[in-house]
């Protein structure tokens, strides 16, 4: 089943405009009336700090980011957290965001500190997660601390010399190791209950591990995605927990609703595990979870059109709307997966000239 080795931002232009991104669309025309919100302006931001890698998308990677940064910057409040949602006509709806939109914050601006096209954005990046790290402490939802320490991940990998960003990514970290020490035998998870977004929680702990030089924490990763993969594949075909109930330990696994972003996360925990141990059955697995997106899934049906994806899957159809969540997760996915076979494709190719052996010449 083919890759698309640079996926198309057509339907990232329809959703988006010069505030942010339209969270929901009927069909493919965007629902202006669902307004913006900060967790998919996060995500948003990352796709188009992706694309501005590729020569051909840079520029128009660049307009779309600028405009996610500064709806980003002006969702910040002054304690270091963020706003979520904000109506069409640009009023913020909340007092404060949920945990989970702030982790997804945290994620983007970390992601920007290592990765942004723009020197300016870095430094932007930089000190708006200088001023978030004052809250992060206080998250308490596992989900969210996953997704900052993704951020604070970027940020280390970056920023070796800063010791704020080392000290609280390790505490969280930590937290995700001693939760798995405490996990019941022959359950090797973080909590009770499989939900949403489930391979994140592998992939935070891998990221720390490798941005602080602790293969304490990578093992951690790699123990959970394990188990995670013994839930979640059907032989090479992935199969992500269903939203119907989520699957609690000892219940029945519901096999629907199956959403984009568990996908999305699985091919990124895949690519965590792959660039922590340089197991090549990882880049296979997250190539086999990407292919959830192009058809090889339970209805037989790709969730890809012009760009855009749909929002689900359900036992006998697509959900044909094509939201901000379900073509972010899908864009992320393609851009990851394509950069990993390229670097993959080009370190095999470093090797065996490397390993190449001098033709003899005669006397």
């Amino acid at each position: 089943m083919p890759l698309s080795p640079v996926p198309a931002l057509t339907h990232l232009r329809a959703l988006s405009d010069d505030t942010g991104m339209i969270q929901h669309a009927f069909l493919d025309v965007p629902n202006r009336s669902t307004g913006y919100c900060v967790d998919d302006v996060a995500r948003a931001f990352i796709v188009a700090t992706q694309a501005a890698s590729h020569p051909g998308l840079r520029e128009e990677a660049v307009r779309l980011g600028r405009i996610y940064l500064s709806f980003l910057h002006d969702a910040q409040l002054p304690d270091g957290r963020f706003h979520n949602f904000m109506a069409y006509d640009r009023r913020w709806l909340d007092d404060a965001g949920s945990e989970d939109s702030f982790g997804r914050a945290v994620w983007a601006l970390g992601f920007g500190v290592k990765r942004a096209p723009v020197e300016s954005w870095r430094k932007v990046c930089r000190e708006m997660l200088r001023r978030a790290r004052r809250a992060i402490g206080a998250v308490t939802w596992i989900r969210a601390r996953a997704l900052c320490a993704l951020g604070l991940s970027y940020a280390v990998s970056a920023d070796e010399g800063d010791e704020d960003n080392a000290a609280l990514l390790r505490l969280l970290a930590e937290g995700f190791r001693e939760r798995l020490l405490a996990a019941p035998k022959g359950w090797r998870w973080f909590e009770g209950t499989l939900t949403y977004d489930n391979a994140r929680l592998c992939e935070a702990p891998l990221r720390a591990g490798m941005a602080l030089g602790d293969a304490t924490f990578v093992d951690v990763g790699v123990t959970t995605l394990e188990f995670l993969e013994r839930l979640c594949f059907e032989g090479d075909r992935f199969v992500p927990i269903g939203n119907r109930g989520w699957y609690t330990r000892g219940g029945e696994r519901p096999r629907f609703d199956q959403q984009p972003l568990e996908a999305a996360a699985m091919v990124d925990a895949e690519l965590a595990a792959f660039a922590a141990t340089g197991d090549g059955a990882r880049l296979q697995r997250a190539t086999e979870s990407f292919s959830w997106y192009l058809g090889k899934n339970d209805l037989h049906e790709p969730l890809v059109r012009g760009g855009g994806c749909c929002d689900g899957l359900a036992p006998d159809a697509l959900n044909p709307n094509m939201g901000a969540e379900s073509t972010l997760a899908y864009l992320s996915s393609a851009f990851a997966l394509a950069e990993a076979h390229q670097a993959s494709a080009a370190k095999s190719g470093s090797d065996a000239r490397r390993n190449r052996r001098p033709e003899r010449r005669p006397a």
